[in-house]
């Protein structure tokens, strides 16, 4: 029998994330029954942690980036039929229960994109250097994408199904997030924040951008725009 779920995906783009993967997964396969693990071409056991799981695990040779595992999944879900497509960080910073405050939304038929924003919400165990690098990347995307969100790279997002079928991301590495947010832009279709929690880790520090990265995804972000 369908249940109100069946018709929401999950999208998890996974590189070397290991445990925490499982940890994830504990939550997420305990409520949802479509969930898209990307093994974006690791090399320790997270494509074998995914495997003890009920979900779809894709796989890429070779390690391509966040955005090229994210537009993996999605074209993945799409074509199953997902109605409400939510991408979720495997590495244990996303809140399970922030889930259904993202799609709701969607579900009310009052948005087709919805992002979430940590500092509309809370973000456990943030440094101060890192929210000065987030709140430059607030300010970048304001300027050049002129698109007024107050969090740009977080990765907890979710599209309907005419939204997803709207991105078509290019830019494999990070400088996707603010790719996406470019696109929503120029889709005219409704998009809007909610605040959801963020529980930062040693682990997710460590995997994190630095000043430098980001310095770097900026500009990756705009030679794209002009490649394209």
């Amino acid at each position: 029998m369908a249940t109100a779920d069946d018709g929401v995906w999950l999208i998890v783009p996974a590189f070397n994330e290991g445990p925490a993967l499982a940890v994830a997964l504990d939550g997420l396969c305990s409520r949802y029954r479509q969930v898209v693990v990307v093994d974006d071409g690791s090399e320790d056991e997270t494509a074998t942690i995914a495997a003890r799981y009920p979900v779809y695990l894709l796989r890429h040779a070779i390690n391509l980036g966040q955005g090229a595992a994210l537009q993996t999944g999605l074209e993945y879900a799409l074509a199953q039929g997902g109605d409400i497509l939510v991408t979720f960080d495997a590495d244990g910073q996303h809140v399970m229960e922030d889930i259904e405050v993202l799609i709701a939304p969607i579900r009310a038929g009052q948005a087709d994109f919805v992002l979430g924003s940590r500092f509309l919400g809370s973000a456990v165990g943030m440094p101060l250097a890192r929210r000065l690098v987030l709140k430059g990347g607030v300010l970048f995307t304001r300027i050049f994408s002129r698109i007024k969100v107050t969090d740009t790279h977080n990765g907890l997002r979710a599209f309907s199904r005419a939204a997803a079928s709207r991105i078509s991301i290019q830019e494999n590495r990070m400088a996707h997030a603010s790719e996406i947010l470019d696109q929503i832009r120029h889709s005219q279709l409704r998009y809007c924040e909610v605040p959801v929690r963020i529980q930062y880790s040693r682990q997710s520090l460590n995997k994190g951008q630095s000043s430098w990265a980001a310095l770097k995804i900026a500009c990756q972000f705009l030679l794209g725009r002009i490649l394209r």
